[in-house]
């Protein structure tokens, strides 16, 4: 082969490795930006996807109940009113996903039905709408048999109170000594129900003995290894 052949071989040949170079570090670009945009994605997003269906539909389906145990705490009040001691708390699961744990404070630490003032706190595990939040009420009443005539207002009052929530959102509702019910987001004060019934009606859901999750009102109230 004379020079002039071999510098264009050559030159071949360096022409072909550089292509052959440029179409593996192009996939290879275009997994490490994948993989840069999931690591900048926000969780929910990637829970969501990773779940394969919303959030929304777990809520709006929860029933199976795993409670944790009770223990000693004290927390202050979203009022800033005197501090309330933990009667016990649990965590709702719905097959492989952790739903809520739910918190319930007394001034003794102990709960005693109708006992006033009191707090129940929501602190959720996933992102959920605040019209699934409304429409699981509305089911849970239904469940229990319990009807009420303002029922249907309290159900408007709760879809203009509640914003959607996002994972680790704590919702917190206060039932003071005159029964008024006021609610609050991550501390922030939503609105209250001055409708003395609606506190009852809407603890009802946990804490009474016809609740449909009756291992996590156990837990809540302090009953758990009494049987």
């Amino acid at each position: 082969m004379n020079s002039s052949r071999k510098q264009q071989y050559a030159a071949g040949t360096t022409s072909q490795r550089r292509r052959s170079t440029s179409m593996v570090a192009a996939p290879a670009r275009a997994l490490c930006a994948g993989v840069l945009a999931a690591l900048v994605a926000p969780v929910g997003a990637a829970e969501t996807t990773a779940q394969g269906r919303s959030a929304d539909a777990v809520a709006v389906s929860a029933f199976s109940v795993a409670a944790v145990s009770t223990s000693t705490s004290t927390s202050t009040s979203s009022s800033e009113a005197e501090p309330l001691q933990l009667v016990g708390e649990a965590r709702l699961r719905v097959l492989l996903w952790s739903i809520y744990t739910s918190r319930l404070y007394t001034p003794t630490g102990s709960y005693t039905t109708g006992e006033r003032p009191l707090r129940l706190e929501i602190e959720y595990l996933i992102n959920v709408k605040s019209t699934a939040l409304v429409d699981r009420t509305a089911r849970e009443w239904d469940a229990m048999g319990r009807e009420h005539p303002r029922q249907d207002d309290w159900l408007q009052r709760l879809e203009n109170l509640w914003p959607n929530v996002d994972k680790r959102d704590v919702l917190t509702l206060e039932v003071d000594e005159d029964d008024v019910s006021t609610f609050f987001l991550n501390g922030e004060r939503l609105g209250r129900i001055e409708d003395p019934a609606f506190g009852e009606q809407f603890l009802a859901i946990w804490l009474s003995e016809d609740s449909t999750r009756p291992s996590l009102r156990k837990e809540l109230i302090g009953m758990t290894g009494l049987d």
